[in-house]
């Protein structure tokens, strides 16, 4: 069937949506657009049969819905309404929520159901982790089952009169106040988790107005409510009622005459304005009775090391990769024969972090350090030889991200995660031993259409490629769980021993034909040209990536992405 894919911007779900659609024999096409005019325009030159809109942030126009079925993803349940589903069923604790798939008509929100999925909310989980997970896959379900029935013909949707309504209208920053005087923790924490990436909440802080994003419990520091007690890997740590949180990332507000801003860490952010408080190193292993903040520990399980990190955004720094690094290093040095790399859930990485490079007296050098550091955990990923490696993907990878999930030997996705192993949309020739590891995985001739057509990939075509190993049929909450018991299982097999023999003396023939260090110089080369050529596309490409600005690439990338030629994936769990 021919479907036309609508959306504010090729976001994770809408992403996922084009890759499963497509995997299931589709023709899918994509126009990006919060303009009427131009989603007449691709209406008019893809003639759907179907339009499905993944995340649309305005109305469409009634002279499309009026001619097409339009499927619109609302996330909430039936009879919800509103731009701010999502934040305010967080703010509001919500422990059950679902998503909708309903058809376009007049009224936003309130036309007759399609589809319907429910799901339980993890406590304490943040908007944009839930978006991505569960909110993510009820709304495929919902979305594939709605398709079905379109395509099958005969199915009438169900009308939402009758229906008790709930109209969630846009929740603003001044209901989105913190009193940090009065507020505890969890009061606080909830705030926060409803506005973790977008909006952020907007508060005063020594002086300034910033945007706060993301929260997470501290159980031991105290203090003045609203101060600033600590800082630890870029985060700090502001005391509440009765007790503090951890707020990894902040975004300056922009005055009326000043240029972007954008979201940084929150002690880069702050700069100078940093009061002298003491910093906590993070610690790597933490008792599971500690509510306290780290982005990246370390546990064991029998014969298993488990090196998990969370990033906000999956997004990468140079001194981000340093410390992933040295805790590499560190599991290395446990008596273990198998290491886990990867976040319990939500994104595995992005690569390098382009927010930091932007924001950085010297963009070129801020990119080089970076992708040289990046290069440097990848290398000590590769040259792991004593021990066998899993990659655990829990979510969406990207660029350099994927590519350190293919440095490992084995690599195991949850089956909603999505792979983008390329660099070009951000202009980039693309580092990270990707010469060696992608065309290791799925040949030459694989790697180059990878490269070239730069498509999102679902995680049934990533096994089908070989960018997979294993596709877990887990939830987001589940993935972790069933992780460890694979993993716990194969460092138990007979054979372990022999694998990693094989693995090492491999290595050494590839060492032997074409050393590491030769692939890092010959993409390097081509990094260091984009970097310091103040022309290169990829320092314009940047700049609209992080200040959310629409490239003047975006409407031909969404015409290649509607070429390509279709596809029919065998969709199954393995595992």
């Amino acid at each position: 069937m021919r479907i036309l894919l609508i959306a504010s911007a090729f976001n994770s779900l809408t992403q996922r949506a084009h890759a499963e659609l497509r995997e299931r024999g589709h023709t899918v096409s994509l126009a990006l657009a919060d303009d009427d005019e131009v989603l007449r325009d691709a209406v008019a030159r893809h003639e759907p049969e179907l339009i499905v809109a993944p995340m649309l942030r305005t109305a469409v126009p009634r002279d499309v819905w009026s001619r097409y079925t339009c499927l619109i993803v609302h996330p909430g349940p039936p009879g919800d309404r509103g731009p701010s589903s999502l934040d305010r069923a967080l703010q509001e604790g919500e422990d059950h929520w679902g998503v909708t798939v309903l058809q376009a008509e007049e009224q936003m929100d309130a036309g007759p159901v399609w589809a319907t999925e429910g799901f339980a909310v993890p406590p304490g989980i943040g908007k944009s982790d839930l978006y991505r997970g569960e909110v993510a896959d009820a709304a495929m379900k919902a979305v594939l089952a709605a398709v079905e029935r379109f395509a099958c013909g005969g199915w009438a949707p169900r009308p939402q009169s009758g229906l008790p309504v709930r109209a969630r209208p846009y929740l603003s920053q001044g209901e989105r106040r913190i009193d940090w005087e009065s507020q505890g923790t969890e009061a606080v924490l909830r705030t926060l988790r409803a506005a973790d990436s977008q909006p952020g909440v907007r508060d005063e802080l020594l002086g300034a107005e910033w945007f706060l994003h993301g929260g997470h419990a501290e159980d031991r520091l105290r203090g003045v409510p609203g101060r600033v007690l600590a800082t630890r890997a870029g985060a700090i740590c502001r005391a509440t009622a009765d007790g503090a949180v951890w707020i990894p990332e902040l975004r300056r507000r922009r005055t009326a005459d000043g240029p972007p801003t954008v979201r940084l860490p929150a002690t880069l952010a702050l700069g100078d304005l940093l009061p002298d408080v003491p910093h906590l190193p993070a610690p790597l292993e933490v008792p599971t009775h500690r509510r306290t903040w780290s982005d990246i520990r370390y546990a064991e399980e029998g014969d298993v090391g488990f090196v998990r990190f969370r990033f906000p955004g999956g997004a990468m720094s140079a001194v981000q990769c340093r410390r992933l690094l040295a805790a590499w290093r560190y599991a290395r040095s446990r008596p273990t024969s198998v290491i886990v790399l990867g976040s319990e859930r939500d994104f595995f990485s992005n690569g390098i972090h382009l927010h930091v490079i932007e924001a950085a007296a010297d963009p070129a050098e801020e990119s080089w350090n970076t992708i040289n550091a990046m290069n440097d955990l990848v290398e000590a990923v590769l040259t792991t030889t004593d021990r066998l490696v899993v990659a655990a993907v829990a979510g969406n990878a990207a660029a350099g991200g994927a590519m350190l999930a293919l440095a490992a030997d084995e690599v195991w996705c949850r089956a909603g995660a999505v792979l983008n192993p390329h660099y070009r949309l951000m202009g980039l020739y693309g580092s990270e031993y990707w010469t060696y590891t992608l065309p290791r995985r799925v040949g030459a001739e694989a790697a180059a259409t990878l490269r070239e057509e730069a498509a999102p990939v679902g995680a049934a075509r990533a096994r089908e490629l070989g960018l997979a190993d294993r596709v877990l049929a887990a939830s987001p909450q589940e993935f972790a769980p069933a992780v460890t018991r694979a993993a716990v299982e194969l460092a138990d097999t007979g054979d372990l021993r022999v694998r990693i023999g094989a693995k090492k003396a491999a290595r050494e023939r590839d060492e032997s034909a074409k050393p590491l260090a030769a692939y890092r110089a010959q993409e390097l080369q081509h990094m260091h040209a984009a970097f310091f050529t103040p022309d290169a596309p990829y320092h314009a490409l940047r700049s609209a990536f992080v200040h959310r600005r629409p490239s003047g690439s975006t409407v031909a990338r969404c015409e290649e992405l509607s070429r390509l030629p279709q596809r029919h994936t065998h969709i199954a769990a393995h595992g």
